[in-house]
């Protein structure tokens, strides 16, 4: 077991090329790449902790992970030491210095995702792999009223995979969930306390539907109050996903590198 300080570290992937972020027995992850970076930076065998276990293909700008270490080097000398030993896909944004108390995971008051539909007749080469494009209008004023219906404290079991059994509670609380339209783009701005496995992604395919006029903002409103799971979807492409950040009840203190605030 590793001994020492406690690091933190702003993390920023494409996710395309990866298992999700969480080690996998099937192929590489992202979690996999920055253990391997530190093993080579230096010598450590550590385990990399996140504040959010994204889904295989599933981007991030800026998400959190901690490890320990019984390293000297200066903080400056992670974040360019591992970029240099990371691939392309992934860099380290930032880092800092925590108490040993700070947990990662449980110390995050909320995650904010982005999901990004490409509401166009055409193709974008420039964005594939990072947008979902669906052809024909979009009604984003009635996948907007859709949104209002799930904020607050809920049970979000139809958003869950029918798979996703094991689960101990889905009670969530959305802080905020909005579309908005940027020129062809049209974007799902959601922020909770935590999300359900495949929850973001479950929703996105319910107010596809909504704005396609193939399910009625009543209709969504019974199937986030019928509580049963596998009812919302279809279950949204994981290129549209971005996690866009976590937060914290205050700001992570210490020395820091990079753009951490």
């Amino acid at each position: 077991m590793v001994t020492g300080s406690k690091i933190v570290l702003i993390v920023e992937y494409d996710g395309t090329g990866y298992c999700g972020f969480q080690l996998q027995s099937n192929g590489p992850t992202v979690q996999g790449e920055i253990e391997e970076a530190l093993r080579k930076l230096t010598g450590d065998k550590t385990r990399v902790l996140a504040a959010s276990r994204t889904d295989a293909g599933v981007h991030a700008r800026r998400q959190v992970v901690s490890f320990r270490t019984g390293s000297v080097l200066p903080l400056e000398a992670f974040g360019n030491g591992l970029n240099y030993y990371l691939p392309e896909d992934i860099a380290i944004k930032g880092a800092a210095r925590v108490d040993d108390s700070f947990d990662v995971r449980r110390g995050a008051v909320s995650r904010e995702y982005k999901y990004y539909i490409l509401n166009s007749l055409a193709r974008s080469p420039v964005r594939r792999g990072f947008v979902h494009p669906v052809t024909g209008r979009l009604d984003t004023e009635a996948m907007n009223r859709a949104c209002q219906v799930m904020i607050g404290r809920h049970d979000f079991a139809s958003f869950v995979t029918g798979d996703d059994t094991g689960i101990k509670s889905t009670l969530r609380t959305i802080h905020k969930a909005e579309i908005k339209k940027e020129g062809d783009l049209v974007i799902f701005d959601v922020v909770a306390n935590s999300f359900l496995p495949h929850q973001v992604r479950n929703t996105v395919g319910a107010l596809i539907r909504v704005g396609q006029g193939k399910m009625t903002i009543s209709d969504f409103k019974k199937m986030v109050q019928a509580k049963t799971h596998g009812l919302a979807g279809p279950t949204a492409p994981a290129c549209g996903l971005c996690l866009m950040r976590i937060n914290y009840p205050n700001p992570l203190r210490g020395e820091t590198w990079g753009d951490i605030s």
